[in-house]
């Protein structure tokens, strides 16, 4: 009996594994109908060759563990280096020139598309919004 749940076991485990893969490499939902076909084949084979009892416990488990289990592995991918982040480390890019500039404000010379120029300080730096677009306004530009 326990032979015959290694199996669909190692499917269970292959099949979340294959929805946290979908979160590193976007298929358009290829991969999690691959898992899902992973998990019915897996209750299919508790159901047909084990009991109906064991094959409600797998589904019971599936539906609980489950959904945990992809939402630990997403955060353990948004901690990760393979994500992406929207702001830098300290230990990242911009060095001590970056630091001295950290919290200052300044205008914008140029459009940020995000990317683009701002004045601070007098200086012009190369500056990223968050993503926003901030229009170059000219009658504020004094240099």
């Amino acid at each position: 009996m326990i032979s015959k749940l290694i199996i669909p076991i190692l499917l269970q485990l292959l099949g979340v594994a294959i929805i946290i893969a979908e979160f590193i490499l976007p298929t358009s939902g290829v991969l999690a109908v691959i898992a899902l076909a992973v998990f019915g084949y897996s209750l299919f084979l508790v159901f047909s060759e084990i009991s109906v009892s064991a094959g409600v416990l797998f589904l019971l488990a599936d539906l609980i563990l489950i959904p945990v289990l992809v939402l630990v592995g997403i955060k353990i991918l948004a901690k990760s280096k393979v994500s992406l982040h929207t702001s830098l480390d300290k230990g990242d890019g911009a060095g001590e020139a970056g630091q001295i500039l950290l919290g200052k404000e300044g205008i914008t010379v140029t459009d940020l598309r995000p990317a683009g120029i701002a004045l601070i300080n007098g200086r012009r730096i190369d500056v990223v919004s968050k993503g926003d677009f901030v229009e170059f306004l000219p009658c504020c530009y004094l240099g």
